[in-house]
């Protein structure tokens, strides 16, 4: 017979070969750095323009940053911050490289989310977030998922769970609860409103005064922030259950919203969710946030029937919570019911040569249209490889491998990004810009 005491035994002896899976990975002290760029993936790669004119206009001004010279001579490489100042200083047939900004608007937050585990949200969340602040935007993540892939690629690892989602959501209770029992008469029939009382057992957490930045972590990558998850959040859904019957009032699903309509419109340009593979206060929290749903999956049958499953379920809970709230819902941000500025489904894990794969992408694309990307994810032996050393594609140093072998992989990514940043445009301009 094995009780909790065994599963806590196995953890501890599966804990050990976490730590010496990070020591591989990470620095000597476990921290995760960011490596530098050559000047070829800084012109063709990054910017997009040739190696010659880029050459040419550090040659010209001999105040743009230079990034450092190998010993041999032949390359030089560039850091993140770097690249972002050259982007900034310089133009291109009088043309600025800085990625397209919309003024007076708020970051664009895109859900990844699904229920199949494996389907690839993690990586795909990863890799877009990489690839657009590669681009030159400010990225938050928001790590939904009480597995933290996300917060352990992004080289968190020590993570208090009340600095997690489910922090945000324990604090946006007792604010909202605090709010409800303020207001002395009902809206409209005038009668008292019910008291909700909190337990001291939450009230003391001092979850209520933390500031927005609190839950915020910076990472490698000096514009991407995060917000992380660790598996002690795991109980959120437990946690939820109780804060719901203490105050039935309290809208749960827009705590998350409610948290990041608090940011400064101009702190970031785009916010990114790794959901879990599941339907729940978590999950819903993550779509309600979303401006732009995005649904991977891979190139199987039971792939779509999951999809299948998750767009239906999630449409029924959608539709629940509109009626239950309709008269509740507090005046805000966010309306009722839940609208999307775009809706995309991606397919991951893809090989062209496969002819069930090629089958199940048309599949894909007879039934969703165009809202299937175009550019499904490419498995290649870099992609594997990146998600075995927690990296992704764009940390991996095209030295380490041929050079093809990892542009092949660059560039399935790329691709999906620049499908992804297409959709992000258009979505914009869908949401109003703010006072």
């Amino acid at each position: 017979m094995y009780t909790h005491e065994d599963l806590a035994e196995l953890q501890a002896q599966s804990l050990k070969m976490q730590s010496w899976i990070r020591r591989q990975t990470f620095s000597p002290e476990l921290e995760k750095t960011l490596r530098r760029f050559s000047s070829w993936e800084v012109s063709e790669l990054i910017f997009q323009i040739n190696q010659s004119t880029f050459r040419g206009r550090l040659a010209a001004d001999p105040n743009l940053p230079g990034g450092e010279v190998e010993p041999d001579g032949r390359q030089r490489w560039f850091s993140l911050d770097e690249i972002n100042d050259l982007r900034r200083r310089m133009k291109i047939n009088r043309k600025t490289l800085m990625p397209h900004r919309p003024a007076g608007k708020r970051a664009l937050r895109a859900a990844i989310a699904n229920f199949k585990g494996g389907a690839g949200k993690s990586t795909v969340a990863l890799h877009l977030a990489h690839a657009a602040a590669l681009d030159g935007y400010r990225v938050l993540v928001v790590d939904f998922d009480p597995q933290a892939t996300l917060s352990h690629s992004m080289g968190l690892t020590d993570v208090a769970e009340d600095h997690t989602v489910w922090g945000i959501m324990a604090r946006d209770l007792v604010r909202e609860t605090d709010r409800m029992n303020a207001e002395v008469e009902g809206a409209e029939s005038g009668t008292t409103l019910p008291r909700r009382r909190i337990p001291a057992s939450i009230r003391d957490m001092g979850l209520d005064v933390l500031r927005v930045s609190d839950f915020i972590k910076t990472t490698a990558w000096s514009t991407i922030d995060i917000v992380p998850s660790c598996a002690n959040a795991a109980f959120v859904e437990f946690a939820s259950a109780q804060y719901r019957h203490l105050n039935p009032e309290w809208s749960f699903f827009g705590a998350v919203s409610r948290y990041l309509d608090a940011l400064p419109d101009d702190a970031y340009d785009l916010i990114i969710f790794d959901c879990p593979p599941a339907i729940g206060y978590q999950s819903m929290n993550a779509v309600f946030a979303a401006d732009m749903l995005y649904i991977p999956s891979g190139p199987g049958y039971w792939e779509y029937d999951s999809t299948t499953s998750f767009i239906g379920q999630l449409s029924e809970a959608l539709e629940d919570l509109s009626h239950g709230f309709d008269e509740n819902f507090p005046a805000g941000k966010i309306g009722l019911p839940k609208a999307f500025c775009d809706i995309k489904f991606l397919m991951t894990r893809y090989e062209p040569g496969n002819e069930l794969h090629r089958a199940m992408f048309e599949a894909f694309k007879k039934v969703f249209g165009d809202r299937v990307a175009e550019h499904p994810i490419e498995m290649t032996r870099a992609v594997e490889q990146s998600g075995r050393f927690l990296s992704s594609v764009y940390e991996i140093d095209y030295r380490d491998m041929t050079r093809e072998t990892w542009r092949r992989a660059r560039a399935t990514f790329d691709r999906a990004y620049v499908e992804f940043k297409g959709s992000v445009a258009e979505a914009w301009e869908k949401i109003e810009v703010t006072k």
